[in-house]
C-alpha cells in the first residue's frame, strides 16, 4: 500500500493522514467547497475536489469518490466514520474496483447494519440479550403481545437505526399504537427502512462498549471497554476508559463477549461492540459499530496501540502483531467531544467564524480537531468542532487534567460546549462513577452554566479591583454614586 485515499473530512481524515505518514504511506484528501481550505487538505499529499458543500452531493458521492481514486492511481481507501464508512454496498464497490477497503467486509458491514440481523448472528454465541421481539414487528397487536413478555416500560428501536432517531420509549399500553407508528415513521424517513423491534427498557443503565480488532488470520482480540454513559439527545458527549464500574471478573467476560460478537460475522479490522449493562453489572448486546469510532483516542491512550495503524496492517493482509495477553491497561483517558452547540439552549447547533481558538497544550493532553483560527464552521456537517482527550496515570489524575485543559481551550465566535463539559467531568456523581446514560436529564439544567459564568465575572470583576488598587489607585465601591454603571449586566 503506497498511496491512501480518505473517504471523509475534518479531524479524523486529519488523524488517519498522520498515521499513514508515519507508515510512509501518501495520502489523497477529498473535498467540497466548504472545506478547500481545511487542515485536513493542506496536510495531504493530494487533494481531490468533489463537489458542492451538501454530503449528498460531496462526500456521500461513492462511485465518484472511486472514479476519482483511481484517476489518482491509489492502493486503498479509509471511509474514516460517518457518510460512507458503514455503506455494505460502497465497501463492495471498492473491492469490485480492485482497491482496497480499510474496513469490515461487505457482507460484516451488511449483517451488523441490521439491529436484528446481529441479534440473530451473535446468538449462536449465546451473547446476552435485552429481553424482547424476535424480530421485526409490523403491527400494534403484535407489539401488544411482546409488551407481555418484557413488561412495561419498553423501548420500540429501528432495525436500522442508530443516534436515536426512530426510538421511543412506552411506559404503558394505551402510549404503543402512537409512539410505535412515531418510531415507524422516523426510521422510514431516517434510513429508508420501517422495521422496528421491541426491547424490555432497561431503566438506569450504563453504555459501554467494547474495542476488537481482527485479522485475515482468524486472530481476533478486544481493546478492553469504554464508558460512553453521558449523553444528550442518544448521542455521546463524554467518553472514558476504562469504565470505572467493571470488575476484572465482569472487564473478562464482556470484552470475550465482543470477541464472540466479532467471530458471528467473520470480523475483520477495527470494530466496537455495544452492551448495556445494569446496576447489577449485568450485560446485554445492543449492536456493532462496523467502523472506527468519535471515541478511539481514549483506547489508544490506556493501550499504547495506533488503532489507523492497526487497521491499514490488516487490510494489507498483516497479523496481529499482539494477543489479548499482551494487552494491559495503562492509567485512564478521558474524552469531551467539544461542539459547536448552545448548551444554554437545548444544545442547538451554531455556525459562524472562530475568531480566537487556542488549543490547551501540556503533559497527558490530546487534541483532535480539524478547524483553525479563522475558519468558518460550515452548517452542512456534523457539529464537532473537536475532541479534547486528557489521560492520566488513574481516573483522579485524568479528570484534574481535563478541567485544566477545557480552562486553557479557548474558543471565540462560536458557541461551544466547553463549559457544558467542565460541569459534566466536576459532578460529584460523575467523579464518583455513580452515573448512567439518564445522566444530563437528572443533573444538567442550563441555569448551572449561566451560574457559573456569573460566578465568574464576579471573580473577575474582584480581581481587577485588587489589580486596580495594588497600581495605587481608588477602586470605587460597588453600589455608590462613584461606581460606574456595569452595561454587560443589563443585556
Amino acid at each position: 500500500m503506497k498511496k491512501l485515499l480518505v473517504a471523509n473530512r475534518g479531524e479524523i481524515a486529519l488523524r488517519i493522514m498522520k498515521s499513514a505518514r508515519e507508515m510512509g504511506i501518501a495520502t489523497v484528501a477529498v473535498y467540497s467547497d466548504a472545506d478547500r481550505i481545511s487542515p485536513y487538505v493542506l496536510y495531504a499529499d493530494e487533494a481531490i475536489y468533489i463537489g458542492p458543500a451538501p454530503s449528498k452531493e460531496s462526500y456521500l458521492r461513492g462511485d465518484f469518490i472511486i472514479q476519482k481514486a483511481l484517476e489518482a492511481g491509489v492502493d486503498a481507501i479509509h471511509p474514516g466514520y460517518g457518510f460512507l464508512s458503514e455503506n455494505a454496498g460502497f465497501a463492495q464497490a471498492v473491492k469490485d474496483a480492485g482497491i482496497i477497503f480499510v474496513g469490515p467486509t461487505p457482507e460484516a458491514i451488511e449483517v451488523m447494519g441490521s439491529k436484528l440481523a446481529a441479534k440473530e448472528a451473535a446468538k449462536q454465541f449465546n451473547i446476552p440479550m435485552v429481553p424482547g421481539s424476535a424480530g421485526a414487528i409490523t403491527t400494534v397487536d403484535e407489539a401488544i403481545e411482546v409488551a407481555k413478555l418484557t413488561g412495561y416500560p419498553l423501548l420500540i428501536k429501528a432495525s436500522a437505526g442508530g443516534g436515536g432517531k426512530g426510538m421511543r420509549v412506552v411506559t404503558e399500553e394505551s402510549e404503543l399504537g402512537e409512539q410505535m407508528q412515531r418510531a415507524q415513521s422516523e426510521a422510514l424517513n431516517s434510513f429508508g427502512d420501517d422495521s422496528v423491534f421491541i426491547e424490555k427498557y432497561v431503566g438506569s443503565p450504563k453504555h459501554i462498549e467494547v474495542q476488537i480488532l481482527a485479522d485475515s488470520h482468524g486472530n481476533i482480540v478486544h481493546l478492553f471497554e469504554r464508558e460512553c454513559s453521558v449523553q444528550r439527545r442518544h448521542q455521546k458527549v463524554v467518553e472514558e476508559a476504562p469504565s470505572s464500574c467493571l470488575n476484572e471478573e465482569r472487564r473478562a467476560a464482556i470484552g470475550a463477549a465482543a470477541v464472540n460478537v466479532g467471530r458471528s460475522c467473520n470480523y475483520l479490522g477495527a470494530g466496537t461492540v455495544e452492551f448495556l449493562v445494569d446496576e447489577q453489572l449485568n450485560f446485554y448486546f445492543l449492536e456493532m459499530n462496523t467502523r472506527l469510532q468519535v471515541e478511539h483516542p481514549v483506547t489508544e491512550m490506556i493501550t499504547g496501540i495506533d488503532l489507523v495503524k492497526e487497521q491499514i496492517k490488516v487490510a494489507r493482509g498483516e497479523k496481529l502483531s499482539f494477543s489479548q495477553s499482551d494487552l494491559i491497561i495503562r492509567g485512564h483517558a478521558l474524552e469531551l467531544r467539544v461542539y459547536a452547540e448552545d448548551p444554554l439552549n437545548n444544545f442547538l447547533p451554531d455556525i459562524g467564524r472562530l475568531e480566537q481558538y487556542r488549543k490547551p497544550e501540556g503533559v497527558g493532553i490530546r487534541v483532535d480537531d480539524g478547524y483553525r483560527e479563522g475558519m468558518d464552521i460550515p452548517i452542512y456537517y456534523d457539529s464537532m468542532l473537536s475532541k479534547l482527550v486528557a489521560y492520566g496515570k488513574d481516573r483522579n489524575e485524568a479528570i484534574e487534567r481535563m478541567v485544566r485543559a477545557i480552562h486553557d481551550y479557548k474558543i471565540v465566535g462560536v458557541k461551544n460546549t466547553l463549559a457544558f463539559g467542565r460541569f459534566v467531568v466536576t459532578h460529584p456523581d460523575f467523579v464518583s462513577g455513580a452515573f448512567d446514560t439518564h445522566f444530563v436529564a437528572k443533573h444538567y439544567k442550563p441555569e448551572y452554566l449561566k451560574e457559573d459564568t456569573e460566578g465568574e465575572a464576579i471573580v473577575a470583576a474582584l480581581l481587577a479591583a485588587v489589580a486596580y488598587e495594588a497600581d495605587g489607585l481608588k477602586a470605587p465601591v460597588a453600589g455608590t454614586s462613584a461606581a460606574p454603571v456595569s452595561n454587560w449586566r443589563k443585556r
